[in-house]
């Protein structure tokens, strides 16, 4: 795991620009949060190729659905909240129902966002975006898969929501090596006792726990699933089938994201206990990111702390 961190909105800023040097058919939309979101990059490389559709982000993916049956590739920028959140029902109509091919990319995502508060710390967007037919979600954990992520997106035809975070994160894929495949987990490493099932910014906090974990005598598998939707159902049945323990661990919501999805795998294909870490069913506080992923347990710390009770 490298020492330097890059927040993952960064990598889908700059991915786009590169994308867009060799993709003529690719527009980018966003909703007055050019800078926040990095697609201020794409803007100033490609000016006529970008849409500042205002405060307005229901009407920004119905214009992204527009774009989209002319041919064009949109992919369309917002705080997850204000995507998810304020945007679901021209999502679920234009975007999925059509199953029109657009690129959704919320980031701020998580209570990382930070001292913004509970109001712009969107805890349930995968929860959200999961239920909608057709929709692809991906999670991803570093600077590495982040770019990679959008890559595939753009590959693929159909609907995407990609989430990204705000806080810089250490980087844990090596990119000489590194493989994105959407739908397919990583087992990043093999053990006998629990398996650590993580999405996002919370690969590298469990590739940590994972160090400490087996200083205490416990040996855990470490797992990272960056597509939420489909998900790697084989990968995590195998993994359930050797340990019969698993932890996930997501920031978000414990309800309907990455461990609602996991418990479902679980009850349908091999049971195993369960345990979800995450943001308990309440509004988050406000405060420093680092300082509130300690606070809800969603730091390599509380991992140990957590999975060690667990296995007690």
């Amino acid at each position: 795991m490298s020492a330097e961190k890059i927040a993952t909105r960064d990598s889908y800023g700059k991915a786009l620009v590169e994308l867009g040097r060799v993709h003529e058919e690719i527009v980018v939309l966003d909703a007055d949060l050019a800078e926040s979101t990095r697609t201020g990059w794409f803007r100033k490389e490609f000016p006529e190729r970008h849409i500042d559709c205002g405060i307005q982000e229901a009407n920004m993916m119905g214009v992204a659905a527009g774009l989209a049956q002319t041919g064009k590739v949109p992919f369309c920028s917002t705080f997850a909240m204000f995507a998810a959140g304020r945007a679901y029902e021209q999502i679920r109509n234009s975007i999925g129902y059509p199953h029109v091919n657009v690129k959704i990319c919320a980031t701020h995502a998580g209570i990382s966002v930070g001292e913004d508060g509970a109001t712009h710390q969107c805890n349930e967007d995968i929860a959200l975006m999961r239920t909608i037919p057709g929709m692809t979600i991906i999670n991803p954990g570093d600077d590495v898969e982040g770019r990679a992520a959008v890559y595939a997106a753009y590959e693929m035809d159909g609907p995407v929501y990609l989430r990204f975070g705000r806080l810089a994160v250490p980087i844990i894929n090596d990119e000489k090596t590194f493989r994105f495949q959407i739908g397919k987990g990583t087992l990043l490493k093999d053990g006998k006792d629990v398996t650590i099932v993580a999405t996002g910014l919370m690969v590298a906090e469990a590739v940590e726990a994972e160090k400490r974990l087996a200083e205490a005598g416990i040996d855990a598998q470490v797992v990272n699933i960056h597509t939420i939707k489909p998900i790697d159902e084989d990968l995590i049945a195998e993994c359930a089938a050797k340990t019969g323990n698993v932890v996930t661990v997501e920031e978000h919501s414990v309800i309907g994201g990455l461990g609602s999805a996991v418990a479902e795998v679980l009850g349908e294909k091999q049971p195993a206990r369960i345990k979800r870490i995450g943001v308990p069913d309440t509004f988050s506080i406000s405060g420093p990111g680092a300082k509130l992923l300690s606070y809800y347990g969603l730091d390599a710390d509380g991992i140990v702390k957590t999975v060690t009770e667990f296995l007690q």
